[in-house]
């Protein structure tokens, strides 16, 4: 993301930012940004109908710059775009002030947004976004035969670069065809890798299949590195981890990256920290309730006895319609943290986001024991998101 223009008030946090996102996870960035209230600034296309001077009626796409409080905010990341719906708040010759418009924010367009407040996470996420350092630096290839699906993976999201299906006849004889759809098909899923990996970014790549497909695609690879002198595959052959997967559809991920045979490679990308938290919560869950929480009441509790040693929470909560919710969750995050906690924040775009989501997107592994909290008695008689340990 290039952070054109800055101006927020150090006082009460009012102001304006210019942003181009240029690349996709920038635009999840920019989803996570943009709330319904704040306004937005961009260049936009609409539908303008004129009477020519014979009386006859024409239509014609007009290009222009509009500002729109935002209504709705959708993101589609396969389309890799964001939709704002809100009514117009500043004079324009072809647009009614108060008129409904939909402005399509896409990678390498300037945009404008204004907050009334520009608190805690969203100064921290903007600094991310703006962060040139901040880019996927995990890649995998999960795989079985005929299919093959390309990531990139960073602590924001999972991105499908590349989707490989073939159709690989059955190995019955020697003139069935097999062998040779099998080399295909390994060319096709190199020429994604070589087209979508950055090795100047990315630490480690995951190749992950049922059986020995993983191993068959890796001796091809290297082969043909070295047939066609491909540098930089030979170069980082050290980056590249064989690990077992279910199949070879995205989902198998998870179970991927839960892997603790896989871990100590991993255990410098933001990825496999979200997911080492997640597993660590669960096992304390399980090995000492007391000290395992979730649900934004119980872990409230936690957080004013200081007894909070890491919270994790989803970034949906922070995208809350209700400002006295969103309020509330970036309060806990602040006071945990004064109080020495750690904090990850999880994206509901990555496998580890919709597990945290699963437990009402926010939990807390505590320093030490403390089981009352269970059989506390709260305002409206229940936790807030869902029950607690």
């Amino acid at each position: 993301m290039r952070l054109v223009k800055r101006s927020i008030s150090e006082k009460d946090g009012d102001g304006k930012v210019v942003l181009i996102a240029e690349q996709s996870e920038d635009m999840w960035h920019a989803y996570n940004l943009i709330t319904e209230g704040d306004r937005v600034q961009a260049t936009t296309f609409r539908k303008v109908v004129k009477e020519g001077a014979t009386g006859n009626v024409q239509s014609q796409r007009v290009r222009l710059t509009l500002t729109v409080e935002v209504d709705t905010v959708d993101f589609d990341p396969l389309e890799c775009c964001i939709r704002l719906k809100g009514r117009n708040v500043e004079e324009n010759p072809h647009v009614k002030l108060g008129a409904f418009h939909t402005i399509e924010l896409e990678p390498n367009r300037k945009f404008a947004l204004h907050k009334s407040c520009w608190d805690l996470i969203f100064l921290e996420r903007l600094e991310t976004a703006c962060d040139p350092t901040q880019h996927a630096d995990l890649g995998a290839i999960v795989m079985q035969q005929g299919l093959a699906h390309v990531c990139l993976i960073s602590g924001h999201m999972t991105i499908t670069r590349a989707k490989i299906e073939q159709s690989i006849p059955k190995k019955r004889s020697a003139n069935s065809g097999h062998k040779k759809a099998v080399e295909k098909f390994y060319s096709n899923v190199l020429m994604a890798l070589d087209r979508h990996i950055n090795f100047d970014v990315v630490k480690c790549v995951l190749i992950a299949s049922p059986g020995f497909v993983k191993d068959d695609f890796f001796k091809h690879m290297m082969s043909e590195a070295s047939r066609r002198d491909l540098k930089v595959l030979s170069q980082n052959k050290g980056k590249f981890v064989l690990c077992h997967a279910s199949s070879g559809y995205k989902h198998a991920l998870k179970d991927v990256l839960a892997d603790p045979g896989i871990q100590s490679r991993l255990a410098d990308t933001k990825a496999a920290g979200e997911v080492k938290a997640l597993e660590n919560f669960f096992e304390m869950l399980n090995a000492d309730s007391g000290r395992a929480f979730y649900g934004y009441n119980h872990v409230s509790a936690a957080c004013q006895m200081g007894a909070i040693e890491q919270l994790l929470v989803t970034d949906d909560l922070f995208r809350s319609c209700d400002l006295k919710t969103r309020i509330k969750y970036v309060k806990l995050v602040e006071d945990c943290r004064e109080a020495g906690a750690g904090v990850k924040i999880f994206s509901s775009l990555h496998v580890s986001g919709e597990q945290l989501s699963q437990l009402t997107g926010v939990a807390a592994i505590l320093r030490f024991p403390m089981p009352e909290i269970e059989d506390m008695e709260f305002e409206d008689g229940s936790d807030d998101d869902g029950d607690g340990a």
